[in-house]
């Protein structure tokens, strides 16, 4: 593993005022890793690895909240005299799919068959008894603005090679870790990095889980359509009934064939 990088900022976060801090353009320079053109990436205490987690779910970037929703934990965590292991957990788990995206999450994986695989009765229990078979990750570890919004993953990130460089950077480090683990991509964008990762031999592809509806509110009908709890005659014309029905019998082969591995 590369050299944990919080050690160098423990200062700098100590010393956050995060009330005075609104906006990504007032994000203290210090704590600028790259710029290139329209794209800034900034320090984020999101280090920690769970190395015995089976199951990587993989978002896009932290973004502009998160950020200071991270350095506000670990400024708690330093007053409180953690240590960099604890600091850098509590970090990197602070809000993780809370609110109404966790339901649907759950209900997703249960559907297609991901809590057998992992021997366990529903994956609901992944965000507590059962955390450890999880890792809550990002394709860019770090928040990358564009501008100073966050980045949306347009244009995709496997078609810059400034952003090419930063998921190999760090989140390739991350998959060597876990060459065992399932990863589900959380959106399109993600998808199509992953799938790139996978093209440079940094993961299997049979181990990522393509196709699953983003479980945000958002998107409630697709994930209604996927799940069955919406009839195909009742689909507004956003949603293409065709694409999620193959999207869902493809990941139920998927799983059948690496429960039949496992011997599931």
């Amino acid at each position: 593993m590369a050299e944990l990088l919080l050690p160098r900022y423990l200062d700098e976060i100590a010393r956050l005022d995060l009330a005075a801090i609104n906006t990504s353009a007032q994000i203290p320079p210090e704590f600028l890793l790259a710029r290139e053109g329209r794209y800034s990436v900034h320090y984020i205490p999101f280090e920690h690895v769970n190395t015995r987690a089976r199951l990587v779910i993989v978002g896009i970037a932290p973004g502009f909240v998160q950020w200071k929703n991270a350095m506000r934990e670990a400024q708690r965590q330093l007053a409180a005299g953690a240590s960099t292991d604890d600091l850098l957990r509590a970090a990197r788990l602070t809000g993780a799919f809370s609110g109404a995206i966790r339901p649907n999450f759950v209900a997703l994986l249960d559907a297609i068959g991901v809590q057998r695989w992992l021997g366990i009765e529903s994956c609901a229990t992944l965000f507590d008894v059962d955390a450890d078979l999880v890792h809550i990750g990002a394709i860019l570890r770090h928040p990358v603005f564009d501008g100073e919004k966050n980045y949306s993953g347009s244009p995709g990130m496997a078609k810059v090679a400034f952003l090419r460089e930063q998921v190999l950077r760090y989140f390739a480090e991350e998959a060597a870790a876990l060459p065992d683990a399932l990863y589900i991509p959380m959106g399109a964008s993600v998808a199509e990095g992953l799938a790139w990762l996978a093209g440079e031999g940094v993961i299997r592809r049979e181990r990522i889980l393509h196709g699953l509806p983003h479980p945000s509110g958002a998107n409630a009908e697709r994930v209604a359509y996927f799940l069955g709890r919406k009839e195909r005659a009742a689909l507004s014309g956003k949603t293409n009934a065709d694409q999620l029905d193959g999207a869902r019998a493809r990941l139920l082969e998927q799983m059948a064939g690496l429960l039949s591995k496992a011997g599931g």
